[in-house]
């Protein structure tokens, strides 16, 4: 959260010429609520339930930049079938510059609370989780277009040929 996952990732899709998928907004797409009413009405348990399902289905596509939420990679099944065909890309940033980025959204169910608190419990409960990227990026001092320059750079080192 407040890393910049969906910004960069609609940018760097326009940039590549690929379609981008935020996979929290096509889960509201599809259950017709909003990840906030699935976390009150059914439980997180529900939403991750969501997220694997639609981890199996976009996982297999071609040509996409999908922005997971941050607890997508908690479950390495979901691991395994997004790297079976794609980058897996983390992005990161201090926890006072998520705080600055997520403090007037009311629409965070994990956050509810003492939101400074919540982040930095979240990032230590998570821990080493998210480890499992080919790169990570440290979105605090970058403008989004820096990120994707950053994405590019290591894109094009991976797939050069010669």
């Amino acid at each position: 959260m407040g890393t910049g996952k969906s910004t960069v990732g609609r940018r760097l899709a326009r940039h590549l010429g690929l379609r981008f998928i935020d996979t929290d907004e096509e889960i509201e797409r599809l259950t017709g609520k909003t990840i906030q009413r699935i976390f009150r009405e059914d439980g997180e348990r529900r939403f991750r339930s969501e997220e694997a399902l639609l981890c199996r289905r976009v996982a297999s596509a071609e040509g996409l930049v999908i922005a997971t939420g941050g607890g997508m990679v908690l479950d390495p099944e979901n691991v395994r079938l997004l790297r079976r065909n794609g980058i897996l890309i983390g992005l990161k940033a201090h926890p006072d510059v998520i705080f600055q980025r997520v403090r007037r959204k009311e629409n965070r169910p994990l956050l509810q609370g003492d939101t400074a608190a919540r982040i930095k419990e979240l990032l230590n409960a998570r821990q080493g989780v998210y480890d499992v990227a080919d790169v990570t990026i440290d979105t605090g001092d970058k403008s989004p277009e820096d990120v994707v320059d950053v994405i590019l750079e290591y894109l094009e080192g991976r797939y050069a040929f010669g």
